[in-house]
């Protein structure tokens, strides 16, 4: 089958040299909210050698508690809905009724952000979200699932539209077979979405589903720690051969989710537990794909996370240090083995990000305490950038300029399709409370640049990329695209990057791919195509929309999205 192409042309290097504001020449739905005074972007860190953080709304309503990007570049941010009343108005006198916070609530507690625009607009959810879990299926539809109460077995679907009047939530009258609150998502090969776990269920299940069945997983309740549970929203990653990776607290298992078969069991990770509330965050390291090899090597990052009884400590007001440590483990070596390493600092409720140039990112977070309500304390501002193909350990992580707001509990991130951070949330309190705390709910976002954005590397930055199809698994394709100034093509990389469901400090179905290039050729004094391999299946790469970057130099353009089905 075939890729659908959607390129964006542009000179993005402009676009990076320009004040992020709207244009008021720009027509806006008389529902989209927008920062009107273009000054009051806070222009942090003019080091742009380090990153940069742009204060992109002092205030969006909503605390961004998870995020969804989706592939008509806006994305699906939402909280829950049982804080009571946010601070953005339901349009059209629209409200919920018999809420269990409050009887009549007329605000929103779901935005959808336009990432072109930075303008937002109110969404409607009819039963609570918090702590939920989902995935984007090969047709580009955000599926939702689970939540708190009313919401806990509930199934929600976003569909990307371009007209920006109609879409909205929809929520399926098909009711998940059990409870799902703190589980994880994950699209498979065929297209179904697996969810697994959450708060007492040691178990997963599949959307669609015809018979409604639920499969059973000892590994979820041997993994809980009394009191504590340190096994919630697992960490997920669908393998080249078909099976899934789980890992939860500190152990890791190869499930054969189609005979309901564990075909492999880890290492333990050494240190401290990882998952919630020990709330570490983990990548599935990029794999570079070579043509034909339907087999490549995979690796599982896991930073983070805090020492078991650190929940209950915290519960005291004692807030222990959180973990400084790392692994990576390659899980298709014959004899795999966690291997250890040490982040800048110790953090907790981190989010990590793959980033087009195959680096990762982890922001956000605090260096003691765990997950929940009012249990961590010393936000760590610094983004840390992890290169991990360098040879040397000591050399991986730089630390990076830092954000000047807190991102504590149910704070969230993700990837744009420009290369910039996406950055939310922060709520460690029951209701929104503004005042009287150490950390107030945050209503603000934020875009972090990566110094691969900085305005130096314009000459080095690809622009004008278009594919040219049509485009098959494991076939030839190509890209056009264009250099600032005429120059060989050297170090030139292309990655292809899921967008991922964030919440909680995972990025649910994250994974990049670096694709084998065939040939670079260069077609006039500005303009060079390059021709690559497509992914050879769908255990690689799973049917739905993909953002392509050219990487020349370490400095990536604009992304293209393509549809892989």
């Amino acid at each position: 089958m075939a890729f659908n192409i959607i390129s964006f042309s542009f000179i993005f290097a402009l676009f990076l040299l320009l004040p992020f504001s709207c244009n008021s020449s720009h027509k806006h739905h008389k529902n989209y909210h927008r920062q009107h005074n273009s000054s009051s972007f806070d222009q942090k860190n003019s080091d742009h050698t380090n990153g940069k953080w742009i204060l992109l709304h002092k205030s969006i309503g909503i605390s961004a508690m998870h995020m969804q990007l989706l592939h008509n570049n806006k994305v699906v941010i939402f909280d829950r809905t049982d804080f009571g009343s946010s601070n953005l108005s339901l349009p059209h006198n629209k409200c919920r009724y018999n809420d269990e916070a409050i009887k009549v609530d007329c605000t929103a507690h779901s935005i959808l952000y336009n990432v072109a625009t930075n303008t937002y607009r109110p969404l409607t959810v009819q039963t609570d979200v918090w702590c939920s879990s989902g995935a984007v299926n090969s047709n580009g539809t955000l599926i939702q699932t689970g939540g708190y109460h009313a919401g806990e077995r509930k199934i929600r679907l976003f569909s990307p539209c371009f007209d920006e009047e109609t879409c909205d939530w929809t929520e399926l009258q098909q009711n998940l077979t059990v409870k799902r609150w703190y589980s994880t998502d994950h699209i498979l090969p065929d297209g179904r979405i697996m969810i697994i776990g959450g708060r007492n269920a040691y178990s997963y299940e599949f959307f669609p589903s015809e018979n409604d069945v639920v499969f059973h997983l000892p590994f979820l309740k041997e993994t809980t720690d009394p009191k504590e549970e340190n096994n919630l929203y697992p960490f997920l990653y669908l393998l080249p051969d078909g099976n899934v990776y789980i890992f939860a607290n500190q152990r890791s298992i190869m499930l054969d989710y189609a005979k309901n078969k564990v075909v492999r069991e880890f290492p333990v990770i050494p240190g401290e537990k990882r998952s919630y509330p020990a709330t570490g965050s983990s990548v599935m390291l990029p794999m570079k794909l070579v043509a034909g090899d339907f087999s490549p090597a995979v690796e599982v990052m896991v930073c983070g996370g805090a020492n078991g009884g650190a929940f209950l400590h915290a519960a005291v007001g004692g807030f222990m240090p959180a973990s400084r440590t790392c692994g990576r483990i390659k899980i298709t070596d014959p004899d795999p083995k966690w291997v250890m390493e040490d982040m800048p600092s110790g953090r907790v409720m981190l989010d990590m990000l793959l980033l087009p140039t195959g680096d990762v990112i982890l922001l956000n977070g605090a260096s003691k305490g765990t997950a929940g309500w009012e249990s961590a304390i010393d936000p760590v501002l610094n983004p840390f950038l992890y290169e991990p193909g360098r040879p040397d350990p000591n050399e991986r992580f730089s630390v990076l300029n830092p954000t000047s707001i807190p991102r504590m509990y149910h704070s969230s991130a993700t990837l744009l399709p420009d290369g910039r951070i996406l950055v939310g949330g922060s709520n460690p309190h029951i209701r929104y409370n503004f005042t009287g705390v150490k950390y107030p709910t945050e209503l603000s976002l934020e875009a972090f640049t990566p110094p691969y954005l900085s305005p130096h590397h314009s000459n080095l930055r690809p622009s004008n990329t278009t594919v040219e199809g049509p485009v098959s698994y494991g076939q030839k394709f190509s890209i056009t695209f264009t250099l600032g100034v005429p120059q060989d093509t050297k170090e030139v990389m292309v990655t292809m990057v899921a967008p991922s469901f964030t919440t909680h400090s995972f990025a649910m179905n994250q994974r990049l791919l670096i694709l084998d290039i065939v040939k670079i050729q260069q077609v006039s004094s500005f303009d060079q195509k390059i021709t690559v391999y497509a992914p050879p299946s769908r255990n690689i790469a799973p049917p739905g929309y993909y953002m392509v970057f050219v990487v020349h130099q370490g400095v990536p353009g604009h992304s293209i999205w393509v549809k892989m089905e």
